[in-house]
C-alpha cells in the first residue's frame, strides 16, 4: 500500500474527518469578506490598501458594504462613545464566524485623545472581541495587508 507513514496508523473514518476539517478551514480562508468602519484618518489608509498598488482585492478580500454579507469588520479610527452602539449593531449583523480587525492607535488603545478627552473609548476590544490588532498612527497600507494576512493565518489554523 502506498499510503504515507502517518496515514497507516489512522482508520478510514479518521482520515475522512481530518480531510473535512482541512476543507472547512480552507473554505473559511477563501471567504474573508470585510466591511470597513472607517472613522477617521485611518479610514483613508484602509481605502488605499484596496488600490491597485497593494492589490488586496486580488487576495479574495473584497469589501462588502451591507453588514449581513460580510464576516470581517475592520475598525479604523477614533471610537467615540456616540459610535459604540452603532459598532455593536453592525457587529451583530455580521455573518458567522465573525472576525474583527482593529486598525490604528485610536481603535487599539484610544490614541492620543483618550487621556485628555472624555468622549473617546479606550480600545474597541472593550465592546467587541478583536482578532487582529494593526499598529500605527495611521498604519500604512502595507501594515493593513499584513494584518489581513495574519487573520488568514488565524482562520486557517482554526483560530
Amino acid at each position: 500500500m502506498n499510503n504515507p507513514q502517518f496515514i497507516q496508523h489512522l482508520s478510514e473514518e479518521q482520515i475522512l474527518v481530518s480531510r473535512l476539517v482541512e476543507l472547512y478551514q480552507w473554505s473559511q480562508t477563501s471567504a474573508i469578506w470585510p466591511i470597513g468602519f472607517g472613522l477617521a484618518c485611518c479610514g483613508v489608509e484602509m481605502v488605499s490598501a484596496y488600490l491597485n498598488h497593494f492589490e488586496l482585492d486580488s487576495n479574495d478580500s473584497f469589501p462588502k458594504y451591507p453588514p449581513n454579507e460580510a464576516n470581517v469588520m475592520i475598525i479604523a479610527g477614533t471610537i467615540t462613545f456616540k459610535t459604540v452602539e452603532r459598532i455593536k449593531a453592525v457587529y451583530e449583523q455580521l455573518l458567522s464566524p465573525k472576525y474583527v480587525i482593529s486598525m490604528g492607535s485610536c481603535a487599539n488603545i484610544g490614541g492620543p485623545y483618550w487621556e485628555h478627552g472624555y468622549h473617546v473609548l479606550k480600545g474597541v476590544n472593550q465592546i467587541i472581541p478583536v482578532d487582529v490588532f494593526v499598529p500605527g498612527c495611521p498604519p500604512r497600507p502595507q501594515t493593513i495587508v499584513s494584518g489581513i494576512v495574519e487573520l488568514y493565518k488565524k482562520v486557517k489554523n482554526g483560530r
